[in-house]
């Protein structure tokens, strides 16, 4: 029997990101192109470009994207930075011009897909993923499949208030705390400067033993880590997996791992019935939602 070769894409807001895979999530082959921003016939004319390079190697194409998406149909309410997108079925335009399975879902859902089909979640129930990037990607999982929500849009993390206050601004989100940007502000605070630094920078002068820097590491995972808790108190999963390029670090490992500890012991000092979350990291990386898509497509592929 023939192996079965998938296309899949990780559409973001820079780059469109596509594979090669097999059955066993193996890379034949990557690449990547300039994310369209102009227009939907640009979107699409992208996808269709990449379509025509392998057409007669593949079986199906499974996409990762933003936006606030119907996966069983392709749905889109909303397509995150690209604004012409809003309230239309993507696959049935798609198929317009690419006559295979298509699939398409929300990327930190596909993110969570990787590790439910692939990684760490395999044979786990109920878990909570959060993916740290630009914003707070993540989903719940409820009897090991991704929860959508009513209206697509359950796990939309970056909304969270973080305010004792009625929210005035963008600062009282959970993104602005945990998001890239909240990252550097935490730093920022602590080495009393208004200097830009990119994560990179920021964990190599963390593995430098910059003390201001681990003070503001420190600072973030402790906001993080109170999110955690949220979590664990409403939903009581088995797991919470955090992804995003950052949780590769193992300082910031280490230091979720100390609030946790802190936090839950002041739990049970005051009485509180929350059992202690048990955090994981997930498996795949910057490939997680390529991987993701592939797991979504093979689902209507046997």
């Amino acid at each position: 029997m023939d192996e079965k070769i998938y296309l899949t894409l990780d559409i973001g807001g820079s780059a469109i990101k596509y594979a090669l895979m097999d059955d066993h999530i193996i890379f034949l082959e990557k690449g990547s192109i300039s994310a369209p921003r102009e227009s939907l016939n640009e979107f699409l004319e992208s996808i269709d470009s990449i379509y025509k390079r392998y057409k007669d190697q593949i079986c199906g194409i499974g996409i990762s994207m933003p936006g606030v998406i119907n996966p069983k149909i392709g749905f889109a309410k909303t397509g995150g930075a690209f604004s012409f997108i809003k309230n239309m079925n993507l696959v049935e335009m798609l198929q317009k011009r690419i006559p295979l399975p298509i699939t398409i879902g929300n990327d930190a859902k596909c993110a969570a897909n990787a590790e439910i089909g692939f990684g760490c979640l395999q044979g786990i129930d109920d878990a909570v993923v959060i993916v740290l990037g630009t914003g707070i990607g993540g989903c719940l999982v409820i009897d090991g499949k991704i929860h959508i929500g009513k209206s697509f849009a359950s796990g939309e993390f970056s909304c969270i208030s973080t305010s004792k206050y009625c929210i005035e601004s963008d600062i009282d989100d959970w993104c602005q705390e945990n998001g890239v940007t909240g990252l550097l502000h935490s730093v920022q605070k602590s080495m009393n400067t208004t200097q830009e630094y990119t994560g990179k920078e920021i964990f190599e002068m963390a593995n430098h033993n910059n003390f201001d820097v681990l003070k503001g590491i420190d600072d973030f995972c402790n906001k993080l880590v109170r999110q955690i808790f949220n979590l664990q108190a409403i939903f009581d999963p088995q797991v919470i997996a955090i992804g995003g390029g950052i949780s590769q670090q193992s300082i910031l490992r280490e230091c979720i791992n100390k609030h946790i500890d802190r936090m839950y012991n002041y739990y049970q000092n005051n009485g509180y019935p929350l059992n202690k979350p048990e955090v994981v990291i997930c498996h795949f990386g910057n490939d997680a939602n390529l991987i993701g898509a592939l797991f979504q497509l093979q689902s209507i592929i046997k």
